[in-house]
């Protein structure tokens, strides 16, 4: 790739700032699941069988692929004998169940934060609590969440929700949340819940993930100095999707990229600053790719924010340290 900047990328971009966000990228749920799948492939040998994406990004899954994981959704497609590995996102009872029955290896990838989210589950559920759950119907999240129990939790994905969950009873009732959510609209969700159900157990500490927040966060402050914001993500990553959909509630435009041939050069058009972030399971290199071409359509300098320095990092599953 060049740098250098033609008359006509000149025209169309003017000298274009990308502004970087801090922090941005992978979270240490991420890179604890990428690390598993390695080291399982290192230890034992290709294929390794994934339940799953491991992640929701496309280049992090077909850089895994090539390296003999083979992803599935069924565990029926996974052969007698072999090692299978749990996505972050975690997966319900049944689904481990039926996992340990097949006798398969198994090592468990879901993100720790999902993980506590599951424990508060099971441990009310023994109390006699139902829950009411706030996310995404059809993520993969949300059904291993609500797949810790065979009834008694309800999915609300939006305020209009609330006005129609039935629980059985409100005097022991909690509520849990999807760990990617925009902060903003679980929080109104949250309130309308607690209008309801005055008397609803909330967790000691949000669900909402340290990373979703922090990338999150970051995008407020970003959103009024910039005339564009770029998201790196894939379509199927949740905490991805609300980036871009922050910005745009912020009053800016805002786009969202699984790779840097997306790109358009319109969307630059007379825009003199793009604000440039990455989604938690994107990796830094697709970041760096991004950089490259907005350069080649016309920037001349990249300056990265002031932000949290993350330092979070989750310990591997037994069973998984190298010799």
């Amino acid at each position: 790739m060049t740098d250098a900047v033609t008359d006509a990328d000149t025209h169309a971009a003017g000298d274009v700032e990308i502004l970087l966000a801090e922090p941005r990228g992978f979270c240490a749920g991420v890179d604890r699941a990428i690390e598993i799948v390695e080291r399982a492939l290192t230890k034992f040998g290709a294929p390794i069988y994934v339940r799953h994406e491991i992640v929701h990004n496309t280049y992090v899954v077909n850089d895994l692929k090539s390296k003999g994981a083979i992803f599935i959704e069924d565990l029926a497609d996974v052969p007698p004998g072999s090692t299978l590995v749990f996505s972050a996102h975690g997966v319900s009872k049944a689904v481990q169940d039926e996992a340990r029955a097949r006798g398969f290896e198994i090592f468990d990838a879901t993100c720790p934060l999902v993980t506590k989210v599951h424990v508060e589950v099971a441990k009310l559920a023994k109390e006699g609590y139902e829950f009411i759950m706030i996310g995404h119907k059809g993520h993969p999240e949300v059904e291993g969440t609500m797949g810790q129990l065979d009834h008694g939790i309800h999915l609300v994905e939006d305020v209009a929700d609330v006005a129609t969950v039935q629980p059985l009873q409100s005097e022991k009732l909690a509520v849990v949340t999807q760990t990617t959510l925009s902060v903003d609209d679980a929080a109104e969700i949250s309130a309308a819940v607690r209008r309801r159900f005055p008397l609803i157990r909330e967790p000691k500490m949000q669900d909402i993930c340290y990373a979703t927040q922090n990338r999150q966060d970051a995008v407020k402050i970003m959103s009024p100095q910039v005339d564009v914001l770029i998201v790196v993500g894939s379509p199927t990553s949740s905490n991805s999707n609300r980036l871009a959909e922050l910005a745009r509630k912020l009053g800016v435009q805002s786009y969202m990229v699984d790779h840097a041939d997306e790109l358009r050069p319109e969307w630059l058009q007379g825009k003199s600053r793009v604000g440039l972030t990455a989604g938690a399971s994107a990796p830094e290199v697709l970041v760096k790719q991004v950089i490259d071409r907005v350069k080649e359509m016309g920037a001349v300098s990249v300056r990265k924010m002031d932000g949290i320095q993350e330092t979070v990092k989750f310990p591997l599953p037994k069973g998984l340290k190298l010799s």
